[in-house]
């Protein structure tokens, strides 16, 4: 448990990455963590487009950034993307996430990426998770049907930032005991 949570304490949003590319043994095992991600009723509701052509990277780069926000400008310098679609749910999935009021696809997109980013600080690498995009962007660059969602792109490279102290709430702030 201690390795984990030095992994855990350890891994933050980079958004500076230098221009090293990634080994691939690398990445097998970030997408080996990615496949063995647990999800609702084993649905795996998830297609990961792995965009690691320079040209495409700073297409998809540019339907992240926004000039009048300022922000997701340094998409560009990392050298992969994974841009993650969420795909249909298996029967007992949709059942439950319609009987529950949840839509456990969701809850699946998360975990997933907390095992992509995991994994990947396990390999030294940083990765910052991108939910400001232009969708119908991404979608027309990779050619994604307009039936899916694409829910977040994960950037990964090696970081070119120092750590960084987190700024969490206490434990007595998010955790209660036998009621609310």
């Amino acid at each position: 448990m201690k390795r984990f949570l030095d992994l855990v304490a350890e891994r933050q949003s980079d958004r500076d990455y230098d221009t090293r590319p990634v080994e691939q043994e690398k990445l097998e095992r970030i997408y080996e963590a990615a496949r063995l991600s647990p999800s609702a009723c084993n649905a795996q509701p998830w297609k990961i487009i792995v965009v690691d052509k320079p040209e495409i990277r700073y297409a998809i780069a540019d339907a992240a950034s926004n000039k009048i926000v300022g922000i997701n400008h340094f998409t560009k310098k990392a050298p992969v993307q994974l841009v993650i679609v969420e795909e249909k749910a298996n029967l007992l999935s949709s059942f439950g996430s319609w009987s529950q009021h949840k839509h456990y696809p969701h809850l699946d997109l998360g975990i997933l990426a907390a095992h992509i980013i995991l994994a990947a600080t396990d390999e030294g690498l940083g990765s910052c998770v991108i939910g400001w995009f232009n969708e119908q962007k991404i979608k027309d660059i990779l050619h994604i049907p307009n039936s899916k969602r694409v829910l977040m792109v994960i950037l990964l490279g090696y970081s070119t930032q120092s750590h960084r102290t987190k700024k969490r709430k206490s434990l007595s702030e998010i955790l209660s005991f036998n009621t609310y």
